[in-house]
């Protein structure tokens, strides 16, 4: 008889070093994946990683649309400086042309009044001046004497054909920092209100 083996309903002796089975003692496998307490720490890390990027990103989009909004106010700002600026140099250009029109009436009343006079020297003899030449001296003398007129007409055709006055013009340089003036206290104004 073999050791152990017993006859009957008797029960085998539960000794702790018993076999359980013909090989040895069986291997107990665990299941394999995350235990409950794993799940749990995924799933939190999970939400708060969803709700931490929809807040960003609600975040980032109300900044990006107040950016947007900041750039359309200072481009509207800024159009309406470059009209100003043109309605400026537009009655300035008006000035100067009519300021020039006066002058260029005033000579050539001056030059016909001096052809009028001279008239009566005009073909009287050997070496008496022609028409065309007492024409030219009355421009040359009255166009020398009224000169600033005739800058003034020049500057004016200048200006309306070139787009205006130049870089130094004290009415341009006022208008570009009226401008920059005018956007440094919008751009303070909304770092005001964002506070």
């Amino acid at each position: 008889m073999a050791a152990g083996m017993t006859f009957g309903n008797s029960a085998p002796d539960a000794s702790p070093y018993a076999d359980e089975g013909p090989y040895g003692t069986p291997v107990v496998h665990k299941k394999a994946g995350l235990t409950r307490r794993g799940k749990v720490a995924i799933a939190v890390a999970g939400v708060a990683i969803v709700g931490g990027g929809t807040i960003w990103f609600q975040v980032h989009s109300a900044a990006v649309a107040k950016d947007e909004k900041e750039a359309a106010a200072l481009q509207v700002q800024m159009k309406k400086l470059e009209l100003e600026e043109m309605r400026i140099r537009n009655k300035q250009a008006s000035t100067d042309k009519k300021a020039a029109a006066a002058s260029a009436e005033k000579i050539q009343a001056a030059v016909d009044k001096c052809v009028k006079d001279s008239s009566g020297l005009i073909g009287k003899g050997y070496g008496s001046p022609s028409r065309s030449d007492v024409v030219a001296d009355c421009k040359q003398q009255y166009e020398s004497i009224d000169g600033s007129g005739m800058e003034a007409a020049g500057n004016a055709q200048d200006a309306a054909g070139a787009g205006g006055g130049g870089i130094n013009s004290p009415a341009l340089l006022g208008l570009v920092a009226g401008g920059g003036l005018a956007i440094a206290v919008f751009a303070r104004k909304g770092k005001k209100a964002d506070a």
